[in-house]
């Protein structure tokens, strides 16, 4: 005979979690709760919602890497408890740090003896860089109008108007004025020639980058630092160059390799790499490289000895994890020059039969280069009924595919683009697949109908008036508008049974 007894207070963690009274009501949002919960049912409740995010993989928005080897993500776990700054408690990561900067700055050219230490730091991100880089220009700049007894307070920096977000926070944070080159349709980076052009006595450097954000092209470093050579021996002056290879520091090298972007470049003083993208590192790592030390203003350096031993540093955080560094490390030795070079070309030609597909639906102009960081950027040639790239982009959500669609930089934002960035772990047959995907989106938009601009009570028709086409507007009613927007969603729904039912049938 069995014997049953109620489950006790204590036996309620022996439950599933999915059983138990934590997965009834709802979890708190603005103020922590009164009580504790059991460890299995906190994991079990955030992993469940966390479900609802989009897989890394798919998000092709995003140039950071989301997948490395298990090898390197024991090493991560293994470090992750240790806080970097701590330099004298933990002084192995500290070597691979330096070993870091050094195999960085080697591979950008940096003119160094045999063994010469490299000027480095690992930062946060590439956005943590560039203000260090900034502030290195501006500081020095400084210096240099106050000896000559000249005037320091409006210093400003040149850059194309398709830079990143983190140079407008570093203009307005630091106070210091953004001179922008404005795009052009069909020309969407910087014009080396209209940049050094608007450089003048308070310019403390030229930004190019090297992997637009919008559209993956490299800007002409070389052409910039020919022609700012010619300007500073005409003006005396001596403007230099900061290259901001966030994202093709890490390709250039290996597939581009007689590219002159780099420290090959007399101007170029600074650059910055993001070890979190094409550096092949999970977010959260980022690299600045010195020309030289005079580069690098002393006054700049913190030097502290409150962590147990005197130590240099010059971040704008202090607490940071050591798990990044580690495994640009990792990764710097497990892949050597030959795996970065293969991973890079697998990359390029993945964008190419991506772009080669798009192209063969007849739809889509290409916006990209064929050469420059592995990003596919295309738009609508036609925009018919109304449908336009948002769209698009909604509708590969779909699918699971995360593909943004934005508006070019200024004087070209009437340009929308759609953009998909290869990464390392986008293999030829899920680029083959987003081409299937794409195709069928436009397929399925085909069959809508002309899309209403419900926001709007007005629209336009072609009349003849006094013998020649114009264009009139009228205002319609309220009960006008609404008919036309009940209309259009019957048409829709319409519409989109006729797709599932020609799906099933096809299947």
């Amino acid at each position: 005979m069995v014997l049953s007894k109620p489950a006790s207070d204590s036996d309620l963690s022996m439950l599933a979690t999915s059983a138990s009274r934590y997965v009834r009501d709802s979890l708190p949002r603005y103020e922590m709760p009164e009580n504790s919960i059991p460890k299995e049912a906190a994991y079990q409740i955030i992993h469940d919602e966390l479900l609802l995010d989009f897989k890394p993989k798919l998000n092709l928005a995003s140039f950071v890497t989301t997948l490395m080897e298990p090898e390197c993500d024991k090493l991560i776990m293994e470090s992750i408890n240790k806080n970097y700054v701590d330099m004298d408690e933990y002084p192995v990561t500290t070597e691979l740090h330096n070993r870091c900067v050094n195999m960085i700055a080697r591979l950008f050219h940096t003119p160094l003896g045999g063994s010469e230490d490299a000027i480095g730091v690992g930062t946060v991100g590439s956005s943590e860089a560039i203000m260090l880089a900034g502030l290195a220009f501006k500081r020095k700049w400084q210096n240099k109008r106050k000896a000559e007894g000249k005037p320091y307070d409006k210093p400003n920096i040149v850059t194309g108007a398709n830079v990143q977000v983190c140079w407008e926070k570093f203009a307005r944070y630091f106070e210091v004025e953004l001179k922008e080159v404005k795009v052009t349709e069909g020309y969407y980076v910087m014009d080396p020639a209209k940049a050094v052009e608007m450089v003048d006595e308070n310019t403390i450097c030229v930004a190019a980058i090297l992997g637009s954000t919008y559209n993956g092209e490299f800007e002409d470093v070389k052409l910039l630092n020919d022609l700012l050579l010619e300007k500073n021996k005409q003006t005396g002056w001596d403007t230099p160059i900061h290259v901001d290879a966030a994202s093709g520091g890490f390709i250039a090298p290996f597939i581009y390799p007689e590219l002159e972007w780099d420290f090959r470049l007399p101007l170029v003083k600074s650059i910055n790499v993001s070890g979190h993208k094409y550096g092949l590192v999970y977010a959260g790592i980022g690299w600045n490289i010195w020309r030289s030390k005079d580069d690098l203003p002393e006054e700049l350096i913190f030097h502290i000895k409150y962590l147990g031993a005197e130590q240099s540093t010059f971040t704008l955080n202090f607490s940071k994890g050591s798990s990044q560094i580690i495994a640009q490390y990792y990764q710097l030795i497990r892949l050597g020059q030959e795996g970065y070079k293969n991973i890079m070309e697998n990359c390029h030609e993945n964008a190419m039969v991506l772009k080669e597909g798009l192209e063969k639906t007849g739809c889509f102009e290409i916006l990209s280069k064929d050469d420059g960081v592995p990003v596919v950027a295309f738009s609508l040639k036609n925009k018919k009924g109304g449908h336009d790239e948002f769209e698009v982009s909604e509708m590969l959500r779909r699918y699971g595919w995360i593909v943004p669609a934005y508006p070019m930089p200024a004087d070209a934002q009437h340009v929308i683009v759609l953009r998909v960035v290869i990464r390392a772990e986008f293999s030829r047959t899920l680029a083959e697949r987003l081409v299937h995907d794409i195709t069928t989106v436009l397929h399925e938009l085909e069959k809508l109908p002309p899309k209403v601009n419900s926001e709007s009570k007005e629209f336009h028709v072609n009349v003849e008036e006094n013998g020649s086409n114009g264009v009139v507007s009228k205002r319609k009613s309220d009960l006008e508008t609404q008919r036309e927007i009940t209309t259009y969603w019957k048409n829709y729904v319409s519409a989109q049974k006729e797709i599932k039912r020609q799906k099933v049938m096809a299947s």
